[in-house]
């Protein structure tokens, strides 16, 4: 909406459209130039009449009322309710923009965030307060792995721990399976979820994920609660942020995103970690999209600079019937050795990944080079290390829907480098595992 004569009013603030029947909706002021306003209808501006509709700014930001009675329930991206329940009795009204955390009020991310999917857990580990995305592509089952994540995320040391789940422009099938997940699989008493879908106004989209997050700091930092958040997917935010760009004639940036939109990105992302002196944390795994499978593409890349990593899904594992299809060679932790224990458990588990991984590339390499000699020009090593390639993927990538401790990951992982030469297997972890 444009409107005239608005007065006192800030960039930002919230006010109440009043439409002639007496409907009142909200909305939020994204431009101000003298008395001249834009306005962001957030319930969408159809049946509005401009002749008989009045605003009036409310003199506040966005709050949102926060309660540990939201564990268990479902709501939309403004965080109202939408599973047919009566509205929380708020313990506390919160600004939803926050702000990133101070680094010099920033505790170092430590301690292990068990995920039962192995590929993550052994060798990119979540540490409790870190930034880890989830890169997918369009097809891919990154909503399958979304809610696998919340159903089997654990942190050993802590017994407050819940999940904050935020989905954005999902379609009603993927909002109805989002649900039924959460419901059946026995994580929805200890999860908030919001929900937006893709027919709702794009604002909402860009409201989602600072709800959650505003909701994740209250529960960590306020009653002590270790929260692990999930969005998924912050490509349809990107994009939401790209829309209204447009609408409001800013000046694009890279494929016609907002030139902000690092800084909007960090906004939301940095938002995530420990406080000094606060007893729980926020741990973010952000989902997105990346268009045409392109790693370079803004949305990855923005956010490949401000988080700590990133777990990359391969279309090639997929078409092979592998799940979870993490492809391991371009994933990484940043922390890991902040989360892997310490002396001798920690060597153990660093030289144990890093022989997987050498081994999983030597294989990789011989793969390629098979398409050229064939088997036949191969030597004994060559096709050892082709054949543990294969059971690396069919065994420790593609684990299915289990959930696998850390020990058995391990264990696993140890189980795979015996296939080896003994002189190859010393080689790779040192002699040491």
């Amino acid at each position: 909406m444009f409107a005239e004569r608005i007065s006192g009013a800030g960039l930002g603030e919230m006010c109440v459209v009043r439409l002639g029947s007496g409907e009142t909706r909200a909305g939020q002021i994204l431009q101000l130039q003298g008395d001249r306003a834009v306005i962001q209808v957030l319930q969408g501006t159809g049946g509005i009449d401009s002749e008989s509709a009045a605003i009036t700014p409310t003199g506040e930001v966005a709050r949102v009322g926060v309660s540990v009675d939201m564990l268990g329930r479902v709501f939309n991206g403004f965080g109202e309710p939408r599973d047919g329940f009566s509205p929380i009795i708020p313990e506390k009204h919160m600004e939803v923009n926050g702000l990133p955390m101070n680094p010099v009020s920033r505790e170092k991310p430590d301690f292990f965030v068990q995920t039962g999917i192995s590929v993550i857990d052994g060798l990119n580990t979540l540490v409790r307060g870190q930034k880890l995305p989830i890169f997918s592509g369009a097809g891919l089952p990154a909503k399958e792995l979304a809610m696998q994540v919340v159903r089997q995320a654990k942190v050993a040391e802590a017994a407050d721990f819940c999940v904050v789940f935020g989905a954005m422009g999902i379609t009603s099938r993927e909002a109805f399976f989002f649900r039924k997940e959460l419901s059946e699989g026995g994580a929805m008493e200890r999860t908030i979820a919001f929900i937006n879908q893709a027919i709702e106004p794009a604002i909402e989209r860009l409201f989602t994920p600072r709800i959650a997050l505003t909701t994740a700091e209250y529960l960590a930092f306020d009653k002590g609660y270790h929260v692990m958040v999930v969005l998924t997917d912050m490509t349809a935010y990107c994009d939401a942020l790209r829309e209204l760009g447009s609408a409001r004639e800013e000046i694009p940036g890279r494929r016609s995103y907002p030139g902000y939109m690092y800084t909007d990105l960090a906004s939301l992302y940095e938002r995530a970690g420990r406080l000094k002196g606060r007893k729980g944390s926020v741990t973010l795994m952000p989902i997105l999209t990346m268009p045409d499978d392109d790693i370079t593409h803004p949305i990855p890349d923005l956010s490949g600079y401000i988080t700590e990593g990133q777990i990359v899904l391969s279309r090639a594992l997929h078409r092979k019937g592998i799940y979870p299809p993490i492809e391991v060679l371009p994933c990484l932790s940043r922390l890991m050795n902040l989360g892997i224990g310490k002396g001798k458990t920690r060597d153990t588990h660093r030289r144990l990944a890093d022989a997987l991984y050498s081994a999983y590339a030597r294989g990789g390499d011989v793969r390629r080079l098979t398409t050229i000699v064939g088997e036949e020009g191969l030597t004994e090593i060559d096709r050892a290390y082709l054949a543990f390639a294969d059971a690396f993927e069919r065994r420790f990538i593609g684990q299915g829907g289990s959930d696998r401790s850390i020990d058995e990951t391990l264990d696993l992982g140890l189980e795979l480098l015996k296939s080896l030469p003994d002189r190859e297997r010393a080689a790779l972890t040192r002699g040491k595992i």
